[in-house]
């Protein structure tokens, strides 16, 4: 069920066999959502915690006159609200950009989690702060990267958060989302994302159709997304 988020774990810290199976002992259900769905809504009070287990899911805000802005997007492993342990409602919605699948962590057991493995404590600390990594770059892609730019660096990130957890194939990798739904994430109109992934496309950088992303030469897709994945946080450390 969790298979990718202890992936995830294992790809920068060693998780022993007795850690794992309090991991796991932790997920209570598997529930489903479709499409659209709204997973966690904005103030809503919550007891539980949730893990991605297959699909996209995102971090959305709503304003009042309809539009709305991605704050991050999350792939399979991830911890889609841990900060809601402590924090007890979000700021914000979590969504499923296409049919996706959550393991539940009733908050009750994350605290005996973290009450008595201080490593998992450290782990699970450190995924909140690469969240808050993640949400640094995507200002920063907002706020100062030109449109081609920032489309790019978006695909990189995915490339290699999908990557992590195998499920890249040959430079090709499934990201279900709209057109309009990737304007949005970029801060962009729809005809102005069209524009720049034609551009992309034209310079042989990103091929995006259908749903699926392939990046023929990451390097210079990396080149021109300036997109340097140290905020990622990538290096394997033993016992944080």
């Amino acid at each position: 069920m969790i298979d990718k988020h202890l992936m995830k774990l294992r790809a920068r810290d060693v998780i022993s066999p007795e850690e794992e199976a309090v991991i796991r002992d932790s997920v209570s259900e598997q529930i489903r959502f479709l499409a659209d769905d709204v997973v966690v809504r904005e103030r809503q009070k919550i007891d539980f915690s949730t893990i991605l287990v297959s699909g996209i899911a995102a971090r959305r805000k709503d304003l009042p006159d309809g539009r709305r802005q991605f704050t991050e997007l999350h792939v399979p492993g991830d911890f889609t609200d841990l900060h809601s342990f402590t924090l007890k409602y979000l700021d914000h919605d979590i969504v499923a950009l296409c049919n996706c699948t959550f393991a539940i962590v009733p908050h009750d057991k994350l605290r005996r989690v973290l009450e008595r493995h201080p490593h998992l404590t450290r782990v699970y600390w450190f995924g909140t702060n690469l969240d808050a990594a993640i949400h640094r770059e995507w200002e920063l892609s907002l706020g100062s990267r030109t449109a081609m730019a920032r489309m790019a660096h978006l695909f990189c990130e995915m490339y290699v958060r999908l990557d992590l957890v195998g499920l890249v194939r040959g430079g090709t990798f499934d990201l279900p989302i709209t057109q309009e739904e990737l304007a949005e994430m970029c801060g962009i109109t729809p005809v102005h994302a069209n524009r720049t992934l034609q551009q992309l496309r034209k310079t042989g950088l990103v091929e995006f159709a259908g749903g699926i992303v392939t990046i023929p030469d990451f390097k210079a897709a990396e080149s021109t997304a300036e997109f340097d994945p140290s905020y990622l946080y990538l290096e394997r450390v033993h016992d944080r």
